[in-house]
């Protein structure tokens, strides 16, 4: 069993940058895959990035490639969401996922492929 608790979130403005973090408890974070997701009001759920466990390789969504970046620190069980040049439609409730396959190019972006998940943190962008 893994659970994961957000952090960083905030209300920021236009152009501003977060750091959300994911710590996760248990002994094997380092064998998870790590996803990023979000929730606007009234929209589903999207995937935002991963990095996986193997070579850290990152996976991130057209709409935020180039200015969000998603890092791991196995020693801390936390993996984080740098989130830079943000925009008002960045505005969403954040959710972090842990995968026990090794997931790549195909499948980062799946939720079903994350067996475990955060409680979510909130993330406002003010224009």
């Amino acid at each position: 069993q893994v659970q994961l608790v957000e952090s960083g979130g905030g209300l920021v403005q236009a152009g501003g940058s977060l750091r959300l973090a994911c710590e996760a408890s248990g002994r094997t974070f380092s064998t998870y895959s790590m996803g990023w997701f979000r929730q606007a009001p009234g929209k589903e759920r999207e995937s935002v990035g991963s990095i996986n466990w193997l070579d850290g390789r990152t996976y991130y969504a057209d709409s935020v490639k180039g200015r969000f970046t998603i890092s791991r620190d196995n020693a801390k069980n936390t993996v984080y969401l740098l989130m830079n040049g943000l925009k008002p439609e960045d505005t969403a409730v954040y959710y972090c996922a842990a995968g026990r396959r090794l997931l790549g190019a195909s499948d980062w972006g799946t939720s079903n492929e994350y067996n475990y998940w955060g409680q979510g943190t909130q993330v406002t962008v003010s224009s």
